[in-house]
């Protein structure tokens, strides 16, 4: 039988399926299984401290990897000085700094906000992700706080930063819904995917959820921003990031593939063993799986990164950078008191830091001094605790390969010319490709 093709979106079953059919989704669910145990587990491999600091690192590599997918990054030291207002004279540059600022924020303020949210609602707090009102508030929270220029399409009109769309759109090959019938196809979203148990069923319908609100393109513009973010934002809600690793980053390193299979589950049902839906169901699972594998992808690289005994190795291999090649104050009896750091809950006074150095009290002074300036430590005030922190000039050394980009950039400022020519470097153990 010849499958009848739509190509006029008026009505939400023609978005069907929303979810692949119970005869079919047994694999899938034991990804997601698969995913939940190893994601739950990642949380308790370091410590506090150093997870706070890590989270701060992310986020900047999350708005990095978010925007590129747009075509909309710049360089990872340009974000650094714009999140301390410092903002290039070009004007596209500054756009996109602007772009990258805005995003950094958002995540940070929603997530802070959905745990507000998590500890008086529970689970609802999740599911209230899939409203309109959650995905209005995303797109409000991500475009509101820009300059009017940099909301401007291409056509002259302007974004209006949150409003749903009100009038029609194509994307490519794919025309979205009408803008009269978006109400009902976002209604048939949220009472599908909010109302799956939770539980790997959960997970799965997340990944699904990616696809059928990108299809939807509900905002005139800001669509791929805002779907990624609610995928990051909802595997928060379910307690599997802590903070620690996010999809952004793998549907970035692999764009050519996010991007074909996302138009692949556009297209319309391949025949009559391809579910029962306007939509394939084949392209949805394909997508689904893909989805959860970058997941656990994304997992399984963060759990090598966060080793505790393959960490020690790379502290110890930045501090000798520091001692033979920058020459900075920084010795390596730092290692035990760093590692430290890393490796526990919390924080350590000064004096018990310097005491775990061995060294005499002048120079261990001198070198927590020189720590503190080179970034390898933080505090709160001239005389407060210590705490574990990341300097980006020693993130080659402490998390290799998790953002190639922003090492690449710090030795072009490092002037390290060597590193800059190599396009790939043997990794220190304990790491893994990712």
């Amino acid at each position: 039988m010849k499958t009848k093709v739509i190509t006029h979106y008026d009505s939400p079953h023609q978005f069907e399926p929303l979810l692949p059919a119970e005869a079919v989704v047994a694999p899938l669910l034991e990804l997601a299984s698969d995913l939940t145990r190893k994601a739950t587990a990642l949380g308790t491999t370091s410590g506090k401290a150093a997870q706070f600091e890590l989270r701060k690192l992310l986020r900047s590599m999350n708005s990095y990897y978010t925007n590129r997918i747009e075509g909309e990054h710049t360089r990872p030291s340009d974000i650094e000085r714009a999140l301390q207002q410092d903002f290039s004279a070009n004007a596209d540059l500054a756009r996109k700094q602007r772009l990258a600022v805005a995003h950094i924020r958002t995540e940070e303020y929603c997530e802070s906000e959905l745990d507000r949210k998590l500890a008086t609602m529970g689970d609802e707090a999740a599911r209230w992700l899939y409203s309109p009102d959650a995905l209005s508030w995303l797109h409000r929270e991500l475009f509101s706080g820009l300059p009017a220029d940099d909301l401007q399409l291409s056509d002259g009109s302007a974004m209006v930063p949150g409003e749903i769309r009100q009038r029609g759109v194509a994307v490519g090959r794919h025309e979205a819904p009408t803008w009269e019938s978006l109400p009902g196809f976002l209604k048939r979203w949220q009472a599908v995917y909010s109302g799956t148990r939770r539980g790997e069923a959960s997970i799965v319908a997340l990944a699904a959820a990616h696809h059928r609100l990108a299809w939807m393109h509900p905002f005139l513009d800001g669509n791929g921003r805002v779907t990624r973010l609610h995928t990051h934002l909802l595997l928060h809600s379910w307690g599997l990031t802590n903070g620690l690793w996010s999809p952004l980053r793998g549907f970035a390193r692999t764009e050519t593939k996010y991007k074909t299979l996302l138009q692949a589950a556009d297209e319309h049902r391949r025949g009559d063993l391809d579910g029962r839906g306007n939509l394939t169901q084949s392209g949805l699972i394909e997508w689904i799986r893909y989805t959860l594998e970058i997941c656990m992808d994304q997992v399984e690289f963060m759990q090598q990164q966060l080793n505790v005994q393959g960490m020690r190795d790379r502290i110890q291999a930045a501090l000798a950078y520091e001692t033979t090649v920058v020459k900075s104050s920084v010795r390596a009896e730092a290692l035990m008191p760093l590692h430290y750091l890393f490796a526990t809950q919390g924080e350590l006074g000064r004096a018990d830091f310097k005491a775990m150095t061995g060294l005499s009290d002048r120079l261990a002074t001198s070198t927590v001094s020189a720590l503190l300036q080179r970034g390898f430590l933080a505090t709160d005030s001239p005389y407060g605790n210590l705490r574990f922190a990341i300097p980006r000039h020693a993130l080659r050394f402490y998390f290799p390969a998790l953002w190639p980009e922003a090492e690449q950039d710090q030795a072009l400022l490092d002037g390290d010319a060597g590193l800059v020519s190599m396009p790939r470097r043997k990794r220190p153990a304990g790491t893994a490709p990712g």
